[in-house]
């Protein structure tokens, strides 16, 4: 059973920052051969970038072209609805909130039967969650999410750690799944709802 949610998840997540990263192609007046590139970069990276990492072979993509198709798809819609983009802001942060989540655990759940060690795990659920929208924002020439105070990267570091832990004290594989996803869409979430934020580092040259 949860190998079916996570893949209607994958799709839903796959889909949902295709279209996300199709308004930033937009946003920089990109052709639609780079709406569809930038909309397969942002959805497939962070998994392409961990199996590189990790040596995990093929790469999602490669195993499964459908989703090049997919991606383009989204994006190329995105084209189409574009003026309706605003009105539906809410249920992309909310579709993105489970992209993030739902990559991080699928990114922890890689590693964690290739046998890697608990921190090794944490890090590719982290990179499969997020590394997507690093490469979209440095294509279009912005400071990546991951880089500003917002609360994102932390949320993928909590949700892949609840996952490791539940699943190293040996709690049913479904309950962590699902356990661990709660808490890291409600983290992102009320972070979104609140303007939650990590502590800045502000350096003042004016100081010496």
């Amino acid at each position: 059973m949860s190998v079916l949610i996570l893949h209607a998840l994958y799709i839903i997540a796959i889909t949902a920052e295709a279209m996300t990263a199709a308004l930033a192609a937009g946003r920089r007046s990109m052709d639609w051969v780079g709406v569809c590139l930038l909309g397969a970069v942002t959805a497939l990276g962070g998994g392409s970038m961990r199996d590189v990492l990790l040596g995990h072979h093929p790469l999602v993509w490669v195993a499964h072209p459908e989703y090049l198709l997919l991606t383009a798809a989204a994006a190329l819609a995105t084209i189409a609805i574009a003026r309706f983009m605003q009105r539906l802001k809410r249920l992309f942060l909310f579709l993105d909130a489970i992209g993030l989540v739902a990559f991080t655990v699928i990114g922890c759940n890689v590693a964690m039967e290739m046998g890697l060690p608990v921190l090794v795990v944490i890090v590719a659920g982290m990179i499969t969650g997020c590394l997507g929208g690093v490469l979209r924002d440095i294509l279009c020439n912005e400071i990546p999410l991951l880089f500003r105070s917002e609360l994102y990267a932390s949320v993928a570091v909590v949700t892949g750690a609840l996952f490791v832990a539940g699943h190293k004290l040996g709690l049913p594989h479904d309950a962590v799944l699902f356990a661990s996803m709660a808490v890291g869409l409600a983290m992102r979430l009320l972070a979104l709802r609140y303007s939650w934020h990590m502590p800045k580092f502000v350096y003042n040259e004016e100081w010496h």
